[in-house]
């Protein structure tokens, strides 16, 4: 008989944790997973999916005005915030009863309670006071909203959590932050008809992707909304029944709403892993091996909690890996070196590899391909929209190591895109593809010159 109570204790009932207990419950491992608010975790339930499902009300908008470019005459259209919040919220609740089936029927218990760790091999549930051994851990308790910069009045500010629980559309919204989700929570309530600044210290928005597409959405952000780059909140305070945000170049913006959305932190706090013995690393993260393995050797992590690459289908594959290589013999590690993303603002941004500058550090020598064209629907609509399309390639093997997508569907368009560039498709490979036509992807396929051959003073 075993001396453990379970094979697999699994903390955290998020998209890691699920794919996780579910793959290695199909390989015969007994398993509980504990969650203490809601099955599905950041990305179900206040995430990547509402936030997605309000991304699709707020082009609904440009829908609209496009249309009588077409020939539709359409009544000015009202939206209704309760509406969307009502079915926004209710999809959420099918999604997470979806999660607990699929957790059900693969054999797994749920714990609806939190849990901590009391040695390499135990865990404490709170609520019950139950305690379970179990001969493996695993710590899927991603991440959670933090208000920085710490200044006077923050506590008046929602984050990503609380922007879900809004009963109505602010008149008036300050989001700050430079990321994917001050970016694309601005987008949404600009698009849904709140006066919207956006604010961010940096001179650039999304730090960390190519040049020139971030150019391109300050452009088309600048339109849209009241961006503000280069400044800082000083404090917050209320004033005439609203809230009044200080910068730091002395003006003030009045708003119904101040989102922060400046970092995530990993839900590390009171998890008991001193008492095993793992130090955090510098960012607050568990650290891992390749096959995400902390240093005692009964217990991993993935997910946001490892902060390895911060996006849900990353933990998914770090939760599926975990279970092929722990419980069916088939070691897997994951490669962060190569993933496809995308930001869901208005337009869209869509990437997979290198930005031209990693490329050029990386490679030396690097040929670059861009195609700046106004899509097709753009032509009737008579909207001022423009879509960028960069292919970057090394010189001396011709692959493909960059592809940049602003524009309409960029994320749909660089999922496809992904799978050559991951299977190490050269500028040859693209070149010989038939163009589907007409389709603003078609120019990936039909870039023939490179803008110019980029490589560092001195290589070449």
């Amino acid at each position: 008989m075993s001396d453990f109570d379970v094979d697999l204790f699994v903390i955290g009932g998020g998209s890691g944790g699920v794919r996780a207990a579910r793959i290695a419950a199909g390989y015969g491992a007994r398993v509980m997973l504990a969650e203490e608010y809601r099955v599905g975790g950041t990305c179900v339930i206040r995430g990547c999916v509402p936030k997605k499902l309000m991304v699709y009300a707020g082009r609904f908008a440009d829908e609209f005005e496009d249309a009588a470019g077409f020939g539709w005459t359409v009544e000015k259209p009202r939206f209704d915030w309760s509406v969307l919040k009502r079915r926004r919220d209710a999809e959420v609740t099918r999604l997470e009863g979806i999660y607990d089936a699929n957790l059900i029927r693969a054999g797994v218990e749920i714990a609806p309670e939190r849990a901590v760790i009391e040695d390499p091999h135990t865990v404490r549930l709170l609520k019950t006071g139950r305690t379970v051994r179990a001969e493996r851990i695993l710590i899927a308790v991603g991440a959670h909203p933090v208000k920085e910069p710490a200044v006077p009045g923050i506590a008046l500010a929602i984050t990503s959590n609380e922007v879900f629980e809004l009963e109505r559309l602010p008149e008036r919204i300050l989001v700050i932050g430079g990321g994917y989700i001050a970016v694309e929570f601005a987008g949404v309530f600009a698009a849904l008809g709140s006066a919207t600044t956006l604010l961010h210290r940096g001179d650039k928005l999304l730090r960390g992707f190519d040049e020139e597409v971030r150019d391109a959405l300050a452009e088309a952000y600048g339109h849209r909304m009241d961006l503000r780059l280069g400044s800082t909140l000083t404090g917050i305070e209320r004033r005439d029944g609203a809230l009044c945000a200080r910068l730091d170049d002395g003006s003030e913006v009045p708003a119904d709403q101040v989102l922060v959305a400046t970092g995530r932190r990993p839900n590390v706090e009171g998890l008991g892993l001193d008492r095993v013995g793992i130090e955090l690393d510098p960012a607050g993260a568990i650290p891992v091996d390749a096959y995400s393995q902390t240093k005692v050797p009964s217990i991993y992590a993935v997910g946001d909690v490892t902060n390895r690459a911060n996006l849900t289908p990353v933990a998914i594959r770090e939760g599926h890996a975990f279970a092929d290589t722990v419980f069916g013999g088939k070691p897997i590690c994951v490669d962060h070196r190569l993933i496809p993303t995308a930001v869901f603002s208005t337009p869209e941004i869509g990437v997979v590899g290198h930005s031209e500058a990693v490329a050029r550090e990386v490679y030396g020598k690097i040929d670059v391909y861009k195609a700046r064209f106004r899509p097709m629907k753009a032509t009737l609509s008579g909207r001022e929209e423009r879509i960028l399309m960069k292919v970057i390639v090394d010189c001396a093997t011709d692959r493909v190591v960059g592809v940049h997508i602003f524009g309409h569907d960029a994320g749909e368009v660089i999922q496809a895109v992904g799978i050559a560039v991951t299977m190490g498709a050269t500028k040859a490979d693209f070149d010989r593809t038939i163009a589907v036509h007409p389709t603003a992807a078609e120019e990936l396929v039909t870039m023939r010159v490179p803008e110019v051959t980029k490589h560092p003073v001195g290589v070449g």
